[in-house]
């Protein structure tokens, strides 16, 4: 399939129904950015916010705005604004901590709740820090629980009899693969296990419902499709009917059923709330606060339908304008099977996602030669899509990206 020309993804943008919210963003003029599924770009509604939240509310309320500003019920409220992304009931989720810490609390509640039962299931593939929790956690557990890890695509196979807890990614970090939710949590169930999902890749990006597929728990993080900024608070969902019995071990004052109570013993609090553990941040949660408004008039139909087809041009692109190259598909063809981003493949990897960051086309790069791109479509049109192509043959033509300096790895890739 031949790539479209400039005017035809003029053509494209001027007919889409999404084209507005590119003015929701502040991104910097000539960057075409392919990088929101690592850390999504500046919503123009945060910075007011951020101002008002330290200028006002804590430089004037002080601590009256725990009350009078909402700071005390930020968790629940941003919670509540995340579950229709990821089809949960408002008071199924709760804003908390880092992914990291939901994920070693949930595991741990889902342990105890199979006490019986002695292995944490994990897909050896996905995003490391799962997998070092996991570590961590069957460390601290002293032998009482032990991980298994299996190939993303036999987890549900190796679900036995002995596995207290499956934890897997619905979008994979690197490839976008989608795991499919319903078939991998019914297979866990029915073995009596419990399921737990990292929607980190998947919230804002692709349609998620963890009711319809009967999901136990999940967590994900706010700074990627939504947008929250750098290290923005996370989120943790557990369906209802565990809302009794769920306990976790970081019980700390904010999951207290009375915090100001200041009691010696630990109560756990009713609902979600005794998923949280310390203070929460409230300029990072102000932020992702600010930018979820976004979310509320975006039909999120109309953004994958858009999101699978700015993937797909790129796609086509790869196989025609840049085949030469030696570049290699490392997503699903499929746009069913593939999440908002696209990874491809080059022995000198790095080296060209450093060079193509010098020109204006901002990707990444995971060990050991993939180059991610991922494509929001809220910001993100056909035209830079076609730029975007324009630059990398550029870069690949000129042999730009072997000048020495872009061999030199930087602590971020």
């Amino acid at each position: 399939m031949s790539f479209p020309d400039a005017d035809t993804c003029r053509t494209l943008d001027n007919r889409d129904p999404l084209r507005p919210w590119r003015d929701a963003f502040r991104l910097p003029d000539g960057v075409i950015y392919l990088n929101g599924n690592s850390l999504g770009p500046l919503p123009k509604a945060v910075p007011p916010r951020l101002e008002k939240t330290v200028l006002t509310d804590w430089s004037i309320g002080l601590t009256k705005s725990w009350n009078a500003a909402g700071w005390f019920g930020l968790p629940a409220r941003v919670g509540g604004r995340i579950a229709p992304l990821i089809g949960a009931h408002p008071h199924e989720v709760i804003m908390a901590d880092t992914v990291s810490a939901n994920l070693f609390k949930l595991a741990a509640a889902a342990c105890r709740l199979r006490p019986e039962r002695h292995i944490i299931l994990a897909a050896e593939d996905d995003f490391p820090t799962d997998l070092y929790m996991m570590q961590g956690l069957t460390d601290f557990m002293a032998g009482d629980k032990r991980l298994v890890t299996v190939p993303r695509t036999g987890l549900a196979k190796a679900v036995d009899g002995d596995t207290a807890l499956v934890l897997v990614s619905h979008v994979h970090y690197v490839s976008a693969d989608i795991a499919d939710m319903a078939a991998v949590t019914r297979a866990a169930q029915q073995k009596g296990a419990l399921i737990l999902w990292d929607l980190s890749h998947s919230a804002g990006a692709v349609p998620v419902d963890l009711t319809a597929a009967g999901a136990d728990f999940a967590v994900g993080c706010g700074y990627k499709y939504l947008n929250g900024g750098p290290g923005a608070p996370a989120f943790v969902y557990a369906a209802e009917r565990h809302h009794e019995t769920v306990r976790q071990p970081l019980t700390g004052w904010f999951g207290h059923a009375r915090p100001f109570a200041f009691n010696a013993r630990y109560e756990p609090a009713a609902g979600m709330t005794k998923l949280l553990t310390g203070t929460t941040g409230i300029l990072g949660a102000a932020a992702l606060d600010a930018a979820l408004d976004v979310f509320d008039r975006v039909d999120m139909a109309l953004a994958r339908e858009k999101s699978l087809a700015l993937s797909s041009l790129f796609i086509d692109a790869l196989d025609s304008d840049l085949s030469e190259y030696g570049f290699t598909l490392a997503s699903p063809r499929e746009g069913a099977r593939r999440g908002g981003h696209v990874t491809i493949r080059h022995p000198h990897g790095y080296q060209i996602v450093q060079a193509l960051i010098d020109h204006g086309v901002i990707g990444d790069f995971r060990a050991p030669d993939y180059m991610r791109f991922g494509f929001a479509p809220l910001y993100l049109g056909y035209s830079d899509v076609h730029q975007a192509v324009e630059r990398i043959r550029t870069v690949m033509d000129s042999g730009l990206w072997r000048a020495p300096h872009y061999g030199v790895r930087k602590t971020v890739t």
